[in-house]
């Protein structure tokens, strides 16, 4: 039986994370995130001289009894986020594999949680065919968090997803005002890679996180077998095949993931983007608590 991460024991333990999030992002007024520029909140930040057309509200007199000159006491600046998580419902990420696809959405539903407690905008957009769907609208509060992940652990995996069709006609992605998570096994023909140059061109932060499960990285197959694609609607698809395994077999295809996740993380790394692959017989809490505090993804 597939484990259900989703209860009470499982968001208590997040509440000590939060995300991290660059400073240069701008978002929207009224948040928790510190960025560069100055603002009105209570937290004194800095000084600088007076210049025509400021707030003379904003002029230090302690300081001008002293120099004789206008000086401003300038604010940090907090802003709100607005948070994506992109999560891929094709078949390969959890039709066949329960487990799999609980443990991808308990790490949408991880992420979404830090997103709220840190007073954020939220939305999950589910990744079907050419097409993202948003069921729950912008998600603000713990409120509406909760209620829409109810009904996520009901949706299903099928067909297959083109995550760059997904991502670019989105139609929510704003410009600088936040980070954009896409959570897939990356399995797939679509071009991903497209996906993160579009949000990295519109100023958002991008994470992408890699679940697989312990078959796909180290499978067990053994002898003549028929390989049949999940995701393949066509008996006589080409993707199907008839082969002998063998264990040189093995250690190319063991190679070829390898390969795959280091193309994965050092395209995210050139664009300045964060990637974690994380396997779902490992105990969530390495991924929440390891992976993503060495990415210094969270603290």
């Amino acid at each position: 039986m597939a484990r259900k991460y989703l209860n009470d024991a499982f968001f208590s333990r997040l509440e000590t994370l939060s995300l991290n999030l660059r400073s240069d992002l701008r978002g929207y007024f009224g948040g928790k995130h510190l960025v560069k520029t100055y603002g009105q909140t209570v937290e004194f930040s800095d000084f600088r001289e007076y210049q025509l057309g400021d707030d003379i509200r904003r002029i230090d007199w302690n300081l001008y009894s002293r120099f004789e000159k206008y000086f401003l006491k300038l604010f940090t600046d907090e802003r709100q986020m607005h948070v994506q998580v992109f999560l891929d419902m094709s078949a390969s990420m959890g039709r066949d594999d329960p487990v799999k696809g609980n443990y991808a959405k308990s790490v949408a539903a991880a992420m979404g949680f830090l997103a709220v407690q840190s007073m954020d905008k939220l939305s999950f957009e589910f990744m079907r065919g050419d097409a993202s769907e948003n069921p729950y609208g912008t998600i603000v509060g713990k409120n509406s968090f909760f209620r829409a992940i109810s009904q996520m652990e009901d949706m299903t995996y099928d067909g297959e997803v083109n995550i760059e069709k997904c991502v670019l006609f989105s139609g929510d992605a704003g410009q600088s005002n936040g980070i954009s998570i896409i959570i897939s096994d990356f399995l797939t023909e679509s071009s991903w890679k497209k996906a993160v140059d579009y949000l990295v061109y519109k100023h958002r932060q991008v994470l992408l996180v890699q679940v697989l499960s312990p078959e796909e990285l180290y499978p067990s197959f053994d002898g003549r077998v028929h390989l049949v694609d999940c995701e393949s609607r066509d008996i006589m698809d080409e993707r199907n095949l008839k082969i002998k395994i063998t264990r040189s077999l093995l250690d190319n295809y063991e190679r070829a993931v390898r390969d795959f996740k280091e193309d994965l993380r050092s395209y995210c790394s050139k664009r300045d983007a964060g990637f974690i692959s994380v396997r779902t017989d490992k105990p969530i809490e390495d991924m929440l608590f390891k992976e993503l505090l060495r990415g210094e993804i969270v603290s």
